[in-house]
């Protein structure tokens, strides 16, 4: 499949494959947040937009333009993002035009699992496999006087592919989870051993105080130790913006 950018402004869009690590995670003690795979799938998951220079920004609460006010500094000023819409929102050029596979959109969204105090990412997906129409990164406002900064290269959007129609296409519905036997006997068979788990916890020469958390998930196996799925992916490796010429 194919995910081709268009550069707009002259400069190609600094856009990289997501990162693994999150600055607050590390700050964690053992940064146990890593341990848990969802959330550090999700971290890897889809190519990051990143800041042509350093922004500072302040929102003073009101609905106009002039609301906002953006210092910025670097070469590539001229890229700096600006208040279009009011109302608190500043808008980032993501500076390329995308082109996608038919049936292909793009989510666009601000950094996963990375928060940042002050500023909301306002999120969009765009039909990027025929769209002629440039999009752009919002962010909302949700404190006033409050001075939010992009440093350089620190990243400002986060997009990634979503099928077209798929959402319309599922079928949900709640079901007893007897009515699946053995999904229901290999997740009674996980409770019973995470409270078991839980409360050795407190016993120092315990097996779960040596291993600290239970890694069943992690190592995609089911509470027999038998294989989950043959699938099971531990970590993402998006492939980087490559230049393909004309």
């Amino acid at each position: 499949m194919s995910l081709i950018a268009y550069p707009l402004s002259g400069r190609t869009p600094r856009i990289r494959p997501a990162r693994t690590t999150r600055d607050w995670i590390d700050g964690l003690p053992d940064q146990f947040a890593y341990r848990c795979l969802p959330l550090h799938i999700a971290n890897q998951f889809g190519w990051e937009v990143l800041s042509p220079c350093r922004v500072r920004a302040r929102w003073d609460g009101g609905p106009d333009l002039g609301a906002i006010a953006v210092e910025a500094e670097g070469a590539d000023t001229h890229l700096a993002p600006a208040s279009h819409f009011g109302h608190g929102i500043m808008t980032f050029h993501v500076g390329a035009l995308f082109r996608t596979d038919p049936g292909i959109n793009l989510f666009v969204t601000g950094p996963l699992n990375d928060p940042k105090d002050g500023v909301a990412p306002l999120s969009g997906i765009v039909e990027t496999d025929w769209s002629p129409y440039p999009f752009t990164m919002n962010w909302k406002f949700t404190t006033a006087g409050m001075d939010v900064t992009w440093e350089e290269n620190e990243p400002i959007a986060l997009l990634f592919p979503v099928q077209r129609g798929q959402m319309e296409a599922m079928e949900p519905e709640f079901r007893d989870i007897d009515s699946d036997p053995d999904l229901a006997a290999r997740y009674r068979s996980w409770a019973s051993s995470r409270g078991q788990f839980n409360k050795d916890l407190a016993d120092p020469a315990s097996t779960a105080a040596r291993e600290r958390w239970q890694k069943g998930y992690f190592r995609g196996v089911n509470p027999d130790g038998t294989p989950g799925c043959p699938g099971h992916q531990t970590k993402l490796r998006p492939k980087p913006f490559v230049d393909g010429g004309e």
